[in-house]
């Protein structure tokens, strides 16, 4: 294993890009590269903001990937707008499609090693009643899926077109993603929903991962010799009111004492859609929000397990630390926090 080994990491300000720009640099690689964009945010990287190599860059700036991926070996592609929003579609379909596309390209001219791709179970099938979704699992289109998963899927078509001209390729899918990090961004708006003694929860079940997970078994994945293979990562499968029961208990909140109903959640929908329009507030609870969180489904992660001997941090423990984050974080203005690596 070659620490000096030159290294970029793309959506490294980023909630899973930050734990592995950390654990890159906790880990001993001595030159690494990460792109950010002017402006972006350095809260979640600042104790190693001095120790990566930062170039400005952006993914639909095929130049600018150019320059960063010059006499560079390795590649981690973390970025992505994650969004419900019916008016992020473009910039969704753009960021995660044509920049993974772009990103794709650039190894490939460049001549980079291997690429590691953070893909998601959005891009993996929906498993028949009774069964548990695997990497296998045939992914469907259907009119209620969200631009997301569409846009997840279609980038990883881009990896693998990547893996047919010549380029080391391998993707892991993360389930819904838990930590710390911006409280207020992607699944960690759950902390100060419950927070705030949300008497409801979803009626859906699905898999959960400990974005320190996700970071350290992508390093793993780079580091070995699997090539052309895709990994749910997955901890546990739990029902949002199990997860929310978890979070109440962390933060000294009582949980949620009902299961929304469909009807419940759609009227909901309606009703945040109406304060949108008269507050002009962002929509929280969007068509695609909610028939997301309303999906029953599983995830088998014994590939995941058995290829890299891998044992999850369980779900509880997860709660329990980012619960005690996010307590002292509610002191502070909701500060973002970071689990000590």
């Amino acid at each position: 294993m070659k620490y000096n080994t030159p290294v970029l990491v793309i959506g490294g300000t980023g909630f899973v890009g930050s734990y592995l720009l950390r654990y890159l640099v906790k880990t001993g690689y001595t030159d690494v590269r990460a792109i950010k964009r002017a402006g972006s945010n350095m809260d979640l990287v600042r104790e190693v903001a001095e120790a990566v190599q930062w170039m400005d860059g952006d993914v639909l700036d095929p130049y600018s990937l150019q320059d960063a991926m010059t006499g560079v070996e390795q590649v981690y592609h973390c970025a992505a707008v994650v969004s419900y929003l019916p008016q992020d579609r473009k910039r969704v379909l753009a960021v995660n499609v044509e920049g993974t596309a772009n990103v794709v390209n650039e190894a490939l001219a460049c001549g980079v090693q291997k690429l590691i791709f953070a893909g998601s179970t959005a891009a993996i099938g929906r498993p028949k009643e009774g069964f548990k979704a695997d990497e296998s699992t045939k992914w469907e289109y259907s009119k209620q899926m969200s631009n997301y998963a569409l846009s997840k899927h279609l980038a990883e078509l881009e990896v693998w077109r990547g893996a047919a001209e010549g380029l080391n390729v391998a993707v892991v899918n993360p389930a819904v993603i838990l930590g710390a990090g911006r409280w207020n961004d992607g699944p960690l708006k759950i902390f100060p929903l419950v927070w705030r003694n949300f008497p409801i929860c979803p009626p859906g079940r699905n898999g959960f991962v400990d974005v320190r997970d996700v970071a350290r078994f992508m390093i793993r994945l780079m580091e070995s010799d699997i090539s052309g293979e895709r990994f749910v990562l997955s901890s546990e499968n739990l029902d949002f009111q199990h997860l929310m029961g978890l979070i109440a208990g962390a933060l000294s909140r009582r949980p949620p004492s009902h299961k929304a109903a469909a009807w419940t959640l759609q009227a909901a929908r309606y009703l945040d859609a109406v304060r949108s329009l008269l507050s002009g507030r962002t929509r929280e609870i969007t068509r695609e929000a909610v028939y997301h969180s309303s999906l029953e489904i599983e995830y088998d992660n014994r590939k995941s397990r058995e290829a890299l001997d891998w044992s999850y941090i369980p779900v509880a423990d997860t709660v329990a630390e980012a619960g005690k984050l996010f307590v002292e974080a509610a002191g502070e203005g909701f500060a973002a926090k970071v689990f000590a690596l």
